[in-house]
């Protein structure tokens, strides 16, 4: 006999059990560790690390004749006497260096309000004066009146100049090399061969033009690469850094050094990166 024809067999969907709570707590957990990590991090990058100033200090030899102090500020992007600024003012004031140097940009980056720097400028004292030189924020954003406003403001300003500190020690201040002109000869012409030379600009990349013709160099611009990741290399740097990021760099018997800068660019934080101020004593 034929066999029986059967039917279709229709098998009963699978049944969708709930989540016991121990699953749910596996299955949010992640979402929740990344939660707070966006938090910490939100944090730090906008609250904490912007106002939270490192001083460096260092201790160098040169043809001084005495012992000089120097304190090494940049990139101050200031919008005026905020709780950076006030905290920058009592480092000074309790570090008290012989002389105060700012290598460019102390304006903000949101709008041409030079009164806001010539309060925070006001605020800057040290026997052997405070001295200025231009950053690409300055050259983007030209003042009118430039001298009149750094002498009212109290600041030695410098552009492609020189000027004696003291008898043995004489400031080169020079254009930003990334945006303005840099006319290192003639700044260089007044200055004795046998004074030790210090000289200010804002872009590091111009290190590799001056070494060999001056002792010090001082500058910044770099943020440091303002925000960044453990152990790599910055994410991004302005054009005008060169090879060049933070600390120290030497080559043909002239040391640099690149300060992280006290403000922020662009994006109002800092991560893994805190604001510095530098203070570099120079031995005879």
């Amino acid at each position: 006999m034929p066999d029986s024809i059967q039917g279709d067999s229709h098998e009963a969907p699978p049944q969708i059990l709930p989540l016991q709570n121990s699953q749910r707590k596996r299955v949010l957990w992640p979402f929740v560790a990344l939660f707070l990590l966006a938090l910490v991090v939100t944090a730090d990058g906008f609250f904490i690390e912007p106002y939270w100033i490192e001083t460096t200090h260092f201790d160098i030899q040169g043809s001084v004749a005495s012992p000089l102090k120097i304190a090494h500020l940049c990139d101050l992007h200031t919008h005026g006497l905020g709780h950076r600024e006030r905290e920058m003012l009592r480092i000074l004031d309790a570090e008290k260096p012989d002389i105060i140097v700012i290598v460019g940009d102390s304006l903000a980056n949101t709008r041409n309000d030079y009164t806001n720097c010539k309060e925070v400028y006001k605020g800057l004292h040290a026997p052997l004066g405070v001295w200025f030189v231009r950053g690409n924020w300055e050259n983007l954003k030209p003042l009118h009146r430039e001298k009149a406003f750094y002498e009212e403001a109290g600041i030695k300003f410098l552009l492609n100049a020189s000027e004696p500190a003291r008898p043995d020690v004489w400031i080169i201040g020079l254009d930003d090399p990334m945006s303005g002109t840099v006319k290192l000869d003639s700044a260089l012409a007044d200055v004795p061969p046998s004074a030790y030379k210090i000289a200010l600009f804002h872009s590091p990349v111009f290190f590799d033009q001056i070494a060999g013709r001056v002792n010090l160099c001082l500058s910044g611009h770099t943020h440091g690469g303002q925000i960044r990741l453990p152990f790599l290399k910055p994410l991004w740097l302005p054009k005008g850094c060169g090879r060049f990021v933070e600390g120290w760099y030497e080559e043909d018997g002239t040391r640099m050094y690149v300060n992280r800068g006290l403000g922020t660019s662009m994006i109002p934080a800092r991560f893994f990166c805190r604001p510095e101020m530098t203070f570099i004593t120079i031995h005879p």
